[in-house]
């Protein structure tokens, strides 16, 4: 049995070579840090199954996960390509890479070793996170001469990109594109409208699994230099109005305060005094009736 297990395993390994043949190669395309799921297509495996998983690149094959008498094996600790991803259900054998990244792009190949031996073979292609593409104004076309006065041009940019197209719209209509391969790069694409254009631009950037779109807003990307010089006129007229009234209010509260604190002072300098009489002798009865006058001395304090 194991001589039987050996020998089909080399001669999968060969497939295409000797002319063995296996079903048709099955393409996945996945982004970068998802996960992918290979299925074997079994409901079921009996206990008496081999399933075996080869990963090749660079017409190398690495043995990396594989089912014997129901008991599971991953050799993920020795390939560093894919420690701590790989994942083998019990019941069916379907191989699960986690958190997949552009290193596990290639292709995949599966033995299925029973009564009647089963080959698939899957074909994983891994895409970088796609990036939201970014509209600006293109502000070289600013010195251009002719009708920029009745046109704006803007500027839809992605960077760090590969194997996308970036494209723009006007309604569903698509405008202009351009695509790279393979190659991480940065994208840019022009675009110009008029001022006072009211219909829909969007700029699209796809790939084989998603697609992101950024929205065009004339009045906010395509602003006038004039409307741009006014709005900071306006900007700086509020500003001084601003520093001014606070001038006036402080120095209107530091003038009540100083008027408070000269009040409290001066009523701190005055000095009531008690007047102190002192009686004369007695009158003569007979001016008893008369009105009298008192006098006193009255001494200051200071």
């Amino acid at each position: 049995m194991v001589l039987y297990v050996f020998f089909s395993f080399c001669l999968w390994l060969l497939c295409g070579v000797s002319g063995v043949q296996a079903e048709e190669t099955e393409m996945k395309s996945v982004t970068e840090g998802d996960s992918v799921t290979l299925n074997t297509g079994v409901t079921e495996i009996k206990s008496n199954d081999q399933i075996l998983w080869s990963f090749r690149f660079n017409n190398t094959e690495t043995r990396i996960a594989e089912i014997y008498k129901q008991k599971n094996y991953t050799y993920d600790n020795e390939n560093e390509r894919f420690r701590h991803r790989l994942q083998l259900d019990e019941k069916t054998g379907s191989l699960t890479i986690t958190n997949i990244s552009k290193i596990h792009s290639g292709l995949y190949k599966l033995m299925i070793i029973s009564g009647d031996n089963t080959y698939k073979t899957f074909n994983i292609d891994v895409n970088g996170i796609l990036a939201v593409p970014v509209v600006i104004r293109n502000l070289p076309s600013l010195a251009s001469s002719g009708s920029s006065n009745q046109h704006c041009s803007v500027l839809c940019s992605v960077v760090n990109v590969s194997a996308v197209s970036l494209s723009w719209y006007k309604g569903n209509s698509v405008l202009s594109s351009i695509s790279v391969s393979d190659l991480s790069i940065s994208l840019s694409l022009p675009l110009e409208v008029e001022y006072q254009d009211k219909n829909t631009y969007s700029c699209v950037i796809n790939n084989t699994i998603t697609n992101h779109t950024t929205h065009l807003d004339i009045s906010q990307s395509c602003q006038s230099r004039s409307e741009s010089r006014t709005s900071l006129h306006l900007l700086v007229v509020l500003l001084l109005l601003f520093l001014i009234t606070v001038t006036i209010v402080t120095i209107f509260c530091h003038h009540k305060k100083h008027v408070k604190q000269k009040a409290q002072t001066n009523e701190e300098d005055i000095d009531y005094t008690e007047p102190t009489l002192i009686p004369h002798g007695d009158q003569d009865t007979r001016a008893e009736e008369q009105e009298q006058t008192v006098y006193s001395e009255v001494f200051l304090k200071c």
